[in-house]
This record gives C-alpha cells, structure tokens and sequence, in this order.
C-alpha cells in the first residue's frame, strides 16, 4: 500500500500520527467495563423516579418507549466510540477540529446542567428517609456527599478504575434489589402487563401523560445529554482500540502522570489493521449491548414492575423525589419495614454513585477540551485541570447549599433545553466526523447511518418541544 496520508482534518489542531491499531485482548473479560460504568451512571432519577411514576399512573404500556429510547442510545454511543476506536481522540476533539469551539459549546451546556447539586440532595435526601432526620439535615448530608466524591476522584491513583469499582457494586446493589422485588413484591400481573407493555399493537397505544414526559422518558432512558459523550474517555480509559497509545487519567496527587501529546492517531486501512478493526469493533458492540442497553432496560423494566405492582392508581404521587418516600412507605406496608429500608437504603446508594459519576463525566469533558484545544502548548496536564474541575465543581456545589439557595427556574428551564439540544447537534455532528475524517473502509454508513439520521429527526422534535414547553414556563405563555 502506498503511503497513508491521515483523514483526521488538521486545520484546527495538530495531525495526527501514523500507528497500527493495537491487537484486540484474547481474553476480552477485562476490558468490560464502559458501558456498564455508562449504565450506571444513567440509572439515577429516569431509572428510579421517572419511569417507576410513568408506570404508576398508566402502568407498563409505554415500556416499549423506554427499548427504543436505549436502541437510539446504544447507536448513538457505538459513533461516539468508533472515532475514538479509531483515533484514540474523543468525539469532543474531533467535533473541535471541524470548529475550534465546539468542544467548549458542549462543556458549557454539560456544566449548565450538571453544576447545580440536585444528584447530591437526592441521595441526601433518602438518607433522611433511613434516619428520620428533618429537612434541615439534607444539606449537611449533601456537603459531606460531595466532600467525600471530590477525594473520591481526585485521590485516587487511576481514576477511571476507582469509578468503576463504584459503579460494579452500585450495578450490584440494584441488582440484589431487584432480586429480592421479583421474590417478595412483584406481582403475577405485572409480568402479564410487562409483555403488553413490549408488544407494539397496531393501535401504537400512547398513555395519556404530558407529551413532553413521555418524550423525555424515550429520550434520556439510560445516559443523556454529555454523558453519552464520555463513553470516548471511558473506553479511551480502558484501552480500547488506539485508546490504548493514550496514557490514562491519573490524580496528581497519588497517581504517575505520563507525558504524551494532546492528540491522537490513525492507522493506515492496510489488510491487517481492518482485521484489527473489525475484531475491535465487534467487540465493543457487543460490550455496549450487553452492559449499557441490557443493564439499563432491565432496571427501567423491573423498577417499573416495582412500582406498578406496589403504588399503580394511588392518587396524589409526584414525579419528583417524593415519590420513593412513598414507595418505600407502600413497600414497608406491604412486604415489610425491611423491604422499605433496603431500597430506600440501595436508593440512596445508587443516585450516590450516579453524583459521583456525573461530577466525573462534567469534569473529563472539560478537561479534554480545554487541554487538547486551549492549553496544548501549556505545561498543564490534562490531570490537573481535571483535579481543579472537580474540586471547582464540588465547592461550588456546597457553596450553592450553605447559602440556601433553591434551584432558580431559569436554571431548571436550561437544564431542560440542555440535554435534548446537545443530543440533536452532536448527532448531526457525528454524522459530519464519522463520514469525512474516516477512511472509507471504516466510515458510517448503511443502517448505522439511518440510525444517526433518526436521532438527528428525534431529538431534533424534542429540543423543539421542550423549547417552547419551557419558554412558556419561563415567561408565563
């Protein structure tokens, strides 16, 4: 073959370099882990809140939204892991060498709707549900929540390790939970109502719920908004693909920071490398398919089951944190005052997990971009400003709830449009990266293509949607 001369665009940053893609692991146990971490960290309020009280008001008929919102998901988060498959870059770097501020655009709506401690005072406030303590001590949970997530992250040796240590026995936390429902709590009738719930009649049955609800159900069943974005870190992380040329996230403070450049690689689409490629690709398939989509639809499914069978057509529930006191009270009426306890207890467990994720997801964006675009002739390595993001977004946190501060409308009101607008653009921007900096050989295309085109139609419907639901909550229309 003649000399390889790289896809990637280098208008913006500097070109990439010339490797072989590494040989895929024989034994590919180890390298499980992304799209579970991925998984876990999504399984938070959707999981816990807003699909249980969708199956609480109209029962498990709209489960199938929550299948094809993680299809869509598991398309979406298969392109964002091809480029960096191929590269070792993140998605947000090769959005940045189309235009330099991409990166930047995206870190700033991720920190739009993450930078509020809403995770925290959730998990803070089940704790207060186990204890019986008063309203009062929510924030003083939630500090020390955030304290111990910020040395959590940042004091670790390899930080990607630590993360998934804390997602692996979240994942089985829910999953004792879950066992333990389909033995004592879950009902005959709601497996009856599970199997309608996956059976799309010719009627397409819709539940009489807000439109906007139900949308947002489908769209966010399982990750959305930047977090699908930092499936690139994770497996980059991990070793995945050309990942593996790429030194990994480390504290430092206990960790040994590496030097190596701010950009990534390619291989040339010689007969060996596509055999590589086609080794890897399948793989992490395959990974994202049985850890993300499987892991993620089951919780929804047997969460919803939970609350269908224990609280369906009780009045008055709120789609809010409200509804698992509710359903942990029902759960010790019912069961008994253990049962309440052990998922109020898992609850409080898991939506900490998913804190801590999200704290790190926020911060590995951030600090891939402002390394790779801003500080790539600096001294300053990628660790250190994700060290400093960290503890910026943890003080602020507890800055926000040592001043009492409620959530301002305004904040709630972008936080909404947030999600579903990154969704929409960097779906049309993977569309853009993975056709033209590709080689041929490796380029989306087909049903993968069309998968990119429907989320494109999909979330582009739902930006519009909650664009004007929440401007009229904002100014009153």
């Amino acid at each position: 073959m003649a000399e390889f001369t790289p896809t990637v665009p280098a208008r913006v940053l500097p070109p990439v370099t010339v490797r072989d893609l590494p040989e895929p692991p024989r034994s590919t146990w180890r390298f499980i882990g992304p799209g579970l971490v991925g998984a876990g960290v999504g399984l938070a309020s959707g999981e816990f809140i807003l699909w249980p009280y969708i199956a609480s008001q109209v029962g498990l008929v709209f489960i199938w939204g929550a299948a094809i919102g993680i299809i869509t998901q598991w398309f979406l988060n298969m392109e964002i892991e091809r480029y960096t498959l191929a590269t070792g870059e993140t998605a947000l770097t090769g959005f940045s060498r189309m235009w330099k501020h991409w990166g930047l655009v995206f870190v700033l709506m991720t920190l739009g709707s993450n930078l509020w401690p809403g995770w925290v005072t959730t998990s803070a406030t089940m704790v207060t549900y186990l204890t019986g303590a008063g309203e009062g001590a929510v924030r003083w949970i939630a500090i020390g929540m955030l304290l111990l997530i910020a040395f959590g992250l940042t004091l670790a040796p390899v930080i990607y390790i630590a993360l998934e240590r804390v997602i692996f026995v979240k994942v089985a936390l829910v999953v004792i939970l879950i066992v333990v429902a389909i033995v004592v709590a879950i009902t005959a009738d709601s497996w009856v109502q599970l199997g309608k719930g996956l059976t799309v009649g010719a009627q397409f049955p819709v539940p009489p719920l807000d439109f906007a609800v139900l949308m947002g159900a489908i769209a966010y069943a399982g990750a959305g908004g930047g977090q699908n974005l930092c499936q690139s870190n994770w497996i980059r992380d991990k070793g995945f693909g050309m990942g593996l040329y790429v030194p990994r996230l480390v504290s430092p403070v206990t960790g040994q920071e590496e030097a190596a450049a701010s950009t990534g690689f390619q291989f040339a689409p010689t007969k060996d490398n596509l055999a590589r490629w086609q080794r890897w690709w399948r793989f992490a398939n395959l990974e994202q398919a049985w850890t993300f989509g499987l892991v993620t639809f089951v919780t929804i499914a047997l969460m919803s089951m939970l609350a269908y069978s224990t609280v369906f057509g009780q009045p008055g529930l709120e789609n809010s944190i409200e509804f698992l006191r509710v359903e942990g009270q029902v759960l010790q009426e019912t069961v008994g005052t253990w049962f309440g306890v052990l998922f109020w207890v898992i609850g409080a467990l898991a939506l900490f997990a998913a804190a801590m994720g999200i704290v790190d997801y926020t911060s590995r964006l951030a600090a891939d971009t402002l390394k790779t675009v801003y500080l790539n002739k600096s001294s300053v390595s990628e660790n250190k400003v994700y060290f400093f993001t960290v503890w910026a977004i943890a003080l602020i946190g507890i800055g926000i709830l040592l001043l009492g501060f409620d959530q301002p409308l305004i904040l709630l009101v972008f936080s909404a449009c947030f999600a579903a607008v990154m969704m929409f653009v960097y779906s049309i921007l993977l569309i853009v990266l993975n056709r033209r900096a590709l080689p041929d050989a490796i380029k989306v295309r087909s049903y993968r293509l069309g998968a990119l085109i429907w989320s494109v139609a999909f979330f582009g419907t739902l930006t519009v949607l909650v664009v004007i639901q929440q401007a009229q909550t904002l100014f009153g229309g």
